[in-house]
């Protein structure tokens, strides 16, 4: 077994039976890439049934001395222990060598939210004069007012749209449909978009269901929903480095911070794990500060 074949029959695997995404198929890969590439370092070739938990040791501190934070060696760790479970379960090796494998002790890193009155800012700063204007205009009431990953908002579609009762419908990691309540400013956002903005717009053929459109009628690339925030952030001088993902983490943390319920909040992110959701009960000092004050009965 080379390891040219091998990386097929995983991407094969990731594909089919995990049904994972094209971005996170790639993002395997690399990792499983990196570990070949360690394997051109040493002195004799070496195939992926005979690599050990030794070879896997020496490789992580391979990757540690390319300067790689912990974050990105367990993100790689992670790709190397579903390559050789793979390997294990289409009998192609008769033991796993990562099983072992340690993964390095990270801290989890909170993540950046905006301000309501930061997010009100940007969208202000919005120029409505102009075709687009409409349209970015929707994407951040989305972006807030749903939580969507950027992957969900781009491929969001018109036949998932559910205005009259609220909702909308999106494909998020893994081929999982979820649905996720709208709030009235992006209902309306969307619609001055959709009725006022989009009709004009020449769409291109295969692209009629899609909600968000450039003016060519293709639907937007994840790259221009990054620029569009970063024009606005820059227009309003928020200084925090942010992108589509801070209105995510925004929504969720808003909506903790306003008391809801955590199990409510993992179902509209369409994580997995509550674990991964409770990272938004990082609440700033201020606030529980305000919140004791507020509800102690000794104070």
């Amino acid at each position: 077994m080379n390891w040219q074949s091998a990386i097929k029959g995983f991407q094969a695997y990731l594909k089919l039976e995990r049904s994972l995404s094209k971005n996170s198929i790639e993002a395997y890969t690399r990792d499983i890439g990196r570990l070949y590439e360690y394997t051109d370092t040493l002195p004799e070739k070496i195939n992926p049934e005979h690599i050990t938990l030794a070879h896997l040791r020496q490789f992580i501190n391979w990757v540690v001395e390319l300067g790689m934070i912990p974050s990105s060696q367990a993100r790689i760790l992670s790709g190397i222990k579903a390559f050789y479970k793979y390997l294990l379960m289409e009998d192609m090796i008769v033991s796993n060598p990562a099983e072992l494998l340690e993964s390095p002790k990270i801290q989890r890193k909170l993540p950046d939210t905006l301000s309501y009155e930061d997010i009100n800012k940007m969208i202000e700063a919005i120029d409505l004069s102009k075709p687009e204007g409409a349209r970015n205009k929707a994407i951040l009431e989305v972006l807030y007012g749903c939580g969507l990953r950027v992957s969900e908002l781009t491929e969001l579609k018109l036949s998932n749209l559910y205005l009259d009762i609220e909702f909308i419908k999106v494909t998020g990691k893994g081929s999982k449909e979820r649905l996720i309540p709208i709030g009235g400013a992006a209902i309306k956002a969307i619609k001055i978009w959709i009725e006022q903005v989009r009709v004009h717009v020449p769409i291109k053929k295969g692209e009629e269901d899609m909600v968000f459109l450039n003016r060519r009628g293709s639907r937007l690339s994840r790259m221009y929903i990054f620029m569009v925030i970063k024009q606005l952030a820059q227009i309003t001088g928020i200084k925090k480095t942010i992108s589509p993902h801070t209105f995510r983490h925004s929504f969720a943390t808003h909506l903790v911070e306003g008391g809801a319920d955590l199990r409510a909040v993992q179902e509209m992110l369409g994580h997995e794990s509550i674990t991964t959701t409770e990272i938004y009960t990082h609440l700033d000092r201020e606030y529980l500060k305000g919140t004791i004050s507020q509800f102690h009965p000794r104070n």
